[in-house]
């Protein structure tokens, strides 16, 4: 008798072990937590009705009570033989179903309806700046800004390191607490809220900066910022001073270099003050020595937005313009008596 109630114990804890383990297969095969009640996940809801969205109702057998509604400025639709208008605004078309449903149970037994809806309510998501196809985008989805500017076909080559996120409306169906629902950063309620992020940050796919863009978002890819480069150089130019800057030596390198009259122990950089308009004279002068910066006795200067690099020219020594002098005097004297001298032939 004794064994045998230690062997029904035994099967009792073997068969538990079973039950629970087929439970954890059964949830991990529905990528749901073995624990659902303690995970507090909100599956999400879909499609929200929005001002502007059109909605169809059809009554199987009772087409008395079909319906096209477009909910209005208050979020309501107006249906067939009910005076009151349903609140349709924020909820997902099986949520409204329900609803009317509810409401035509009062003059049908068990009415079959279904509803269709042509989705008007939110506006398109505007990509533009440095993208190889701007385009204005239809939003049927959850989307990241990583999406939207892959959609757009990528970056250009002259894409700078800042890409701004616009919000120019209102998200429609979120908490005032949704870390979507942006503010303005000055408070100020007639501001449009914008955040910028990082083109390197987002290019790896960091988290924080691959926010949820919604209906209505502009996104802007900004263009490199432009720094000039004048005076004795091969090829005097702007250039563009794209992700991950650009020093003093590789500016102007890519110019083709300097020219030999070149003074590039003293290179003049006028950098615009904190807060100064690039147009603006408020400037500041950095000197740098190229050669110093060649050799690695000096650090090399990362060039800012609106730098104006000037390299001087060199100035001659006294002996240096002597010798020109004397080179060119005797060429002028050989030249004048080659003009003055009588030709004579040698038959």
């Amino acid at each position: 008798m004794k064994n045998t109630f230690f062997a029904f114990i035994i099967i009792s804890i073997f068969s538990t072990g079973i039950v629970s383990a087929q439970n954890a297969v059964v949830a991990a095969a529905q990528k749901l937590p073995a624990n659902p009640v303690s995970a507090n996940i909100e599956p999400p809801k879909g499609y929200m009705l929005g001002p502007g969205d059109e909605i169809s109702g059809s009554v199987l057998l009772e087409p008395q009570f079909n319906f096209i509604a477009t909910v209005n400025e208050d979020g309501r639709i107006e249906v067939p033989f009910f005076e009151t208008p349903i609140m349709a605004k924020c909820k997902t078309e099986k949520e409204l179903r329900t609803d009317i449903t509810a409401l035509l149970s009062k003059y049908l037994r068990n009415p079959q309806l279904s509803l269709r809806t042509e989705k008007k309510s939110r506006p398109k998501t505007t990509v533009y700046g440095e993208v190889r196809n701007p385009a204005q985008i239809e939003l049927t989805r959850r989307a990241t800004l990583i999406e939207l500017i892959a959609a757009a076909g990528g970056i250009t080559e002259d894409a700078g390191g800042v890409i701004q996120v616009f919000r120019t409306q209102p998200p429609l169906c979120l908490d005032a607490s949704d870390e979507n629902n942006w503010k303005a950063e000055t408070g100020d309620a007639t501001e449009v809220p914008s955040r910028i992020y990082s083109l390197a940050a987002v290019r790896l796919g960091r988290e924080e900066s691959n926010p949820v863009i919604l209906p209505g978002d502009v996104i802007h890819v900004q263009k490199a910022a432009p720094a000039y480069i004048t005076g004795e150089v091969v090829a005097p130019q702007g250039i563009l001073l794209k992700e991950g800057g650009t020093s003093l030596s590789e500016a102007i390198a890519k110019i083709s270099g300097t020219t030999r009259t070149a003074k590039t122990k003293e290179i003049k950089i006028y950098r615009l003050k904190p807060g100064a308009n690039p147009a603006s004279k408020e400037r500041e002068i950095l000197v740098a020595n190229l050669e110093l910066i060649r050799t690695g006795k000096q650090k090399d200067i990362l060039l800012q937005p609106y730098d104006i690099v000037e390299v001087d020219k060199t100035k001659k020594s006294l002996a240096l313009t002597i010798l020109e002098f004397a080179v060119g005097a005797g060429k002028q004297a050989i030249q004048s008596a080659a003009n003055t001298s009588g030709a004579r032939i040698i038959y």
